[in-house]
């Protein structure tokens, strides 16, 4: 659970890096710098993963797969760039466009983040219960490992418990595994048909390169449904993605916060089914069995 709570800080300040270094290379794109001169500019301040593209290219690798092989946000980067590059589309303004949006996206994982801290945090907290339990019983005197050592009705309430706990925590993971927001940027593949799109490409074009380019999404239907509706009303396609997209990432937002307003209600079934049985097995049980040992029997 920690370590997924550690991935997806990751993945966030990974996509707010890459929104700053894509907006630098669309700024130095367009006050004239040629495509490579501007990585090597990026990759001269530091910047890790132009860095990292740069030695890919001095090797030899082509660009476009040279910022795909970073993989997470980049590998959409080197979709829109080689989408950008095949129509012709202007790249300093397809960059802007992808800067924005990868900024828009960390904004709104950033706020499903913060909504589920309070609920993830007491969720860690109450895992700790039934060994602060046993701690308890030290603390107070009794012979609790004594009891669990010697005596098989305590064994057994340890092992329970324990086993318990093992199932809380499973069990809790997969209660914020599943609130988590999803792996990828929502809206991207309707903002990458509209890179095409703007660069003069048909419908039918456009949606091949980005099904060459990028990886399957489940926004495909809905691209699918803006373009008919654009089709139906004679409106210009391009536009319509573009707020289609910003929908997409206004419901992740959504979304996101929703999850973590119900996470806060089902991280009870675990506390109620498995952390305090746990607690009364590891905590309360050893006590009563310490005691009852220690009293005398009636002659």
């Amino acid at each position: 659970m920690v370590s997924r709570r550690a991935v997806s800080t990751s993945e966030r300040a990974a996509t707010t890096d890459a929104a700053a270094s894509v907006q630098t290379l669309a700024v130095l794109l367009q006050a004239g710098a040629v495509p490579l001169v501007a990585w090597r500019h990026l990759a001269d301040t530091g910047d890790p993963h132009a860095i990292a593209v740069i030695e890919r290219v001095d090797e030899g690798t082509p660009i476009v797969a040279a910022i795909e092989a970073e993989k997470g946000v980049w590998a959409e980067l080197a979709a829109a760039w080689e989408i950008a590059t095949i129509v012709g589309a202007p790249l300093a303004e397809v960059l802007r466009m992808i800067a924005e949006t990868l900024r828009d996206a960390a904004s709104a994982a950033d706020d499903v983040r913060i909504a589920l801290a309070e609920p993830a945090g007491t969720a860690r907290l109450l895992l700790w219960m039934p060994l602060a339990g046993l701690l308890l019983g030290f603390a107070l005197g009794f012979d609790s490992v004594g009891v669990i050592t010697r005596n098989p009705l305590g064994l057994a309430c340890a092992v329970c418990g324990l086993l318990l706990v093992l199932a809380a925590r499973a069990w809790t993971g997969r209660l914020l595994r599943k609130a988590a927001p999803a792996p990828g940027t929502p809206g991207m593949r309707a903002e990458l048909v509209a890179v095409a799109l703007a660069g003069g490409a048909s419908i039918d074009r456009a949606l091949q390169l980005v099904s060459q380019t990028a990886a399957p999404g489940e926004g495909e239907g809905r691209v699918r449904a803006v373009l008919d509706l654009s089709r139906a009303a004679g409106v210009p396609a391009v536009e319509l993605l573009r707020a289609s997209a910003a929908e997409d990432r206004h419901s992740a937002r959504v979304q996101g916060r929703l999850r973590a307003a119900r996470l806060s209600t089902q991280l009870l079934l675990p506390l109620g089914v498995c952390t305090l049985p746990a607690f009364l097995l590891l905590g309360v049980a050893p006590l009563l069995l310490s005691v009852l040992a220690a009293t005398p029997l009636p002659s």
